[in-house]
This record gives structure tokens, C-alpha cells and sequence, in this order.
């Protein structure tokens, strides 16, 4: 697991009209602040990455479809600098994912239909504080295509 990355594992309330999702309170241990909230859809199969944010927190859940979502830590004194985290998000593994700053990461949609995307952030989005770079970027080790195990 990377340095400073939380996972916490989020309620669903299910009775015979449906279900209500849980994903943060401001009295959660793990809540820092609110900045905004947006949704990102992302289509079967493609991939929405790298990012990284120099002060914002990301707070990431997953309630329709399903993601890949991939973390790469190159900070330099971190003690996890160099490492890959790997995780499949959606209604059947409900997770919170809190995304320090100075963490790239990015997801691939999975399976057949659209996915939602639900980023709490800590801070109003800045287009000043994010860098991005192509998916394909050989300075983050990774590769978004299948892996037949």
C-alpha cells in the first residue's frame, strides 16, 4: 500500500426499495475538508490517467460500474517511492480511496457499461495544481492492458 493512501470500507443500506451508498461525512476520522464534488464517467475500456495534485486531496468511490484504479508514488522521500497499488472499485468492493497530494493515479473503465467516477476533493478544482501525463508515459511503470493471470 502507498504511503498516506486510506482505504476504508464503505456501508450500503439495502432493504426491498433499494439501497442508500455511504461514502463521507464530515465526522468521518478520515474527512479532511470539502473543496467540491464531481462525478467522471468513463466508458468500457478507457483509461483516465495520470494525475497528480499538489495540494489537493482526493477522496475517490465507485457506485455504478466498475474501475481499475492504479497509484504510483514517486515522491521522493516517501517511504514507499517506486511502488504500484492496484485496486478494482465499484458496488461489489464499495471502498473509499483517499489520495494524498504528490500521488499519481488514474482508472480504466471495466465491463460493458459506463462507470461513475464520485471524487470528494478537499479543495476547489485549480487547473494550477494538477499534472498530467499520457497513460502510455514510460516514467510510471505501468501498463494498462489486460492481464491474463
Amino acid at each position: 500500500m502507498i504511503d498516506g493512501v486510506k482505504i476504508t470500507p464503505l456501508r450500503q443500506i439495502h432493504d426491498e426499495r433499494g439501497k442508500v451508498m455511504h461514502m463521507l461525512k464530515t465526522t468521518d476520522e478520515h474527512f479532511d475538508h470539502f473543496g467540491e464534488i464531481y462525478f467522471s464517467c468513463v466508458y468500457p475500456d478507457v483509461v483516465k490517467a495520470w494525475h497528480l495534485h499538489q495540494t489537493m486531496t482526493l477522496n475517490y468511490a465507485v457506485p455504478v460500474g466498475r474501475i481499475k484504479f492504479v497509484l504510483y508514488d514517486d515522491r521522493p522521500s516517501s517511504p514507499t517511492k517506486g511502488e504500484v497499488q492496484e485496486l478494482i472499485l465499484g458496488p461489489d468492493n464499495y471502498l473509499l480511496v483517499t489520495v494524498p497530494p504528490l500521488v499519481w493515479n488514474g482508472f480504466k473503465g471495466l465491463g460493458t457499461e459506463m462507470s461513475l467516477v464520485a471524487n470528494c476533493a478537499s479543495i476547489p478544482h485549480d487547473p494550477n495544481e494538477i499534472s498530467r501525463v499520457d497513460p502510455d508515459n514510460n516514467s510510471i511503470p505501468y501498463d494498462w492492458a489486460i492481464k491474463h493471470r
